[in-house]
């Protein structure tokens, strides 16, 4: 199939095929771009040249620890200089990336160093605490730690581990890389959050980082020599890719330590920062950025926004701010966004709730996939709007499976496609929409109750800076929609007021029965975490009963 009647002499070779990886972007970009600033994090710089020198002799001084190509690497790091370097150095030396989310619990970060059997973790030095207790609660072999001091940011090198830039300084700048024989090789190891049991290990592969990469660039519009700042946690799906990505283009990537309104406005003003990525709880911190945090800057600053739907308020709110906001949807088992809301030249003319509305949609599939659609019982369902499915995935950018577990990627794979669990319907045009988590769907009377279209209502009341909506099981309807909202600094409401508001403006099965003010739970990428408000709307019903 797909032959030539006589191939004869025609051969696959080194001359015409070499395994897609993301580490060819920084190889090519040392040739390139030699002298053009690959990163800045504080007062330091980085040329191609300097930046590929440290990322060689990272691959180097962890291969002459006795790491060896298919052992895993842990970091338990900010978005910093050192987590952007692993991201290249620990391939570079065959090993496999293991980027660890920072604000997990003891107990779940020494699961993640047992079944991901890290052989060394880069450690900054604020996590170390962290760190020697997950050390202390494991019961297989223990990683190596080496620190990682920020003295800029007040770190300063404890003095009991190899620190990283001693570490460095053992290592040959001359290194010769170890570049993957098959594409299909790991690359990364990402653990899911894990809000229901343990966190499934996700297993990334050369092939689609680098194909994110490539789809990244082509639906953020980028050309040559963004400035990235990094938002998204390098933790997170590997920061959708982005560090891989910016070489490419000779880029660079700005680090963010800290991520405040006035970090944002002070890398936007200082560096020219050109594109970001962030949950719409960054969105919201732009918007309510005190005066005194604001810095003037005289371009339009690209932002991918994901991790849950944005309000429709917030996009309309941060606009006019200087920033052109793009929905995206993914997964980390999708490698971060897999589904992007392309802008028509058609919608060019819609204005206020019209174009934000517009921008609220989930969107149609990145340019590296192969499906995207929304399933019900295994077809897709019907373009109006209306019918509810499940979104499905097929495509290089996504994962190979969970790491030790055949059964959870076997469940995850079943019919030939990837199952989300993402509830959503199809507009005529084929755009998503997302209407919610299958978990997350209130049944309230027989009716379902998006907590999303809730939410988007509750968020575009004048005093709401967060809305979360879960169900709070009731004798009569089964479950009612409960809201918990996170005011604006200084403003003020109350429950009834919010609970008009909604009557205004949805129907009464809709309608939040509880409004609870308080700040809300989130995860270190701003997902609010609707296990914990769940829980709390439980005793609520308790506490009436």
């Amino acid at each position: 199939m797909g032959w030539l009647a006589d191939e004869t002499g025609l051969e696959k070779c080194a001359a015409n095929y070499v395994p897609l990886t993301p580490l060819s972007h920084l190889n090519r970009a040392l040739d390139v771009f030699p002298e053009r600033t690959a990163v800045i994090y504080g007062t330091r710089k980085l040329t191609y040249v300097d930046y590929h020198a440290r990322v060689s002799q990272l691959a180097s001084a962890l291969k002459a620890r006795g790491i060896a190509p298919g052992d895993v690497v842990a970091t338990l790091l900010p978005n910093t200089l050192p987590q952007v370097e692993a991201h290249f150095g620990v391939p570079a030396c065959g090993a496999i990336l293991n980027a660890i989310n920072t604000r997990l619990d003891v107990a779940t970060i020494a699961y993640i160093f047992e079944h991901g059997g890290a052989k060394l973790v880069l450690c900054d030095t604020a996590l170390l605490p962290l760190a020697e207790e997950a050390l202390k609660a494991m019961s297989g072999a223990a990683p190596q730690i080496i620190e990682v001091a920020d003295p800029e940011h007040g770190f300063e090198p404890t003095g009991h581990y190899l620190e990283y830039e001693a570490l460095l300084a053992k290592g040959d700048p001359m290194f010769d890389w170890v570049m993957p024989q098959d594409e299909w090789e790991s690359i990364a190891l990402n653990y899911t959050s894990g809000t229901t049991g343990r966190p499934k290990g996700v297993v990334y592969h050369h092939r689609g980082a680098y194909l994110s990469t490539i789809g990244n660039m082509v639906s953020w519009r980028m050309q040559l020599y963004p400035v990235l700042l990094t938002i998204v946690p390098l933790f997170h799906c590997n920061s959708w890719t982005h560090a891989w990505m910016v070489p490419m283009l000779g880029g660079t990537v700005v680090c963010c330590r800290d991520v405040t309104a006035k970090a944002i406005y002070d890398a936007i003003a200082d560096h020219g920062v050109s594109h970001f990525g962030g949950a719409p709880i960054v969105l919201n911190t732009i918007v309510n950025a005190k005066d005194s945090d604001r810095r003037a800057f005289d371009h339009i600053v690209e932002v991918f926004t994901a991790g849950a739907p944005p309000p429709a308020s917030t996009l309309a709110a941060v606009e006019p701010l200087g920033f052109n906001v793009t929905q995206t949807y993914g997964l980390t088992e999708t490698y971060g966004p897999s589904v992007e809301c392309t802008w028509k030249p058609a919608w060019d003319g819609a204005a206020g709730d019209e174009r934000a509305s517009l921008k609220a949609r989930t969107g149609v599939m990145m340019a590296m996939m192969e499906t995207v659609t929304v399933h019900d019982q295994g077809q897709e369902v019907k373009r109006d709007a209306a019918h509810l499915g499940e979104i499905v995935m097929r495509g290089n950018m996504v994962m190979k499976g969970y790491y030790k577990n055949p059964q959870a990627t076997h469940e995850a794979f079943e019919g030939g496609v990837f199952h989300s669990g993402d509830i959503a319907f199809l507009h005529p045009d084929g755009y998503i929409k997302i209407t919610d988590r299958a978990k997350d769907i209130i049944i309230s009377g027989g009716e379902n109750v998006s907590s999303v279209e809730v939410e988007g209502v509750i968020a575009a009341h004048p005093s709401v800076s967060l809305a979360s909506v879960v169900a709070k099981p009731d004798e009569k309807w089964g479950e009612v929609p409960c809201a918990f909202v996170e005011l604006k600094d200084g403003a003020e409401t109350t429950e009834a007021e919010i609970i008009q508001f909604c009557r205004e403006r949805l129907a009464g099965f809709k309608t939040p029965k509880r409004v609870i003010f308080a700040d809300l739970p989130k995860t270190s990428t701003g997902k609010i975490q609707k296990f914990e408000l769940r829980a709390v709307a439980k005793l609520l019903d308790q506490e009436q009963g």
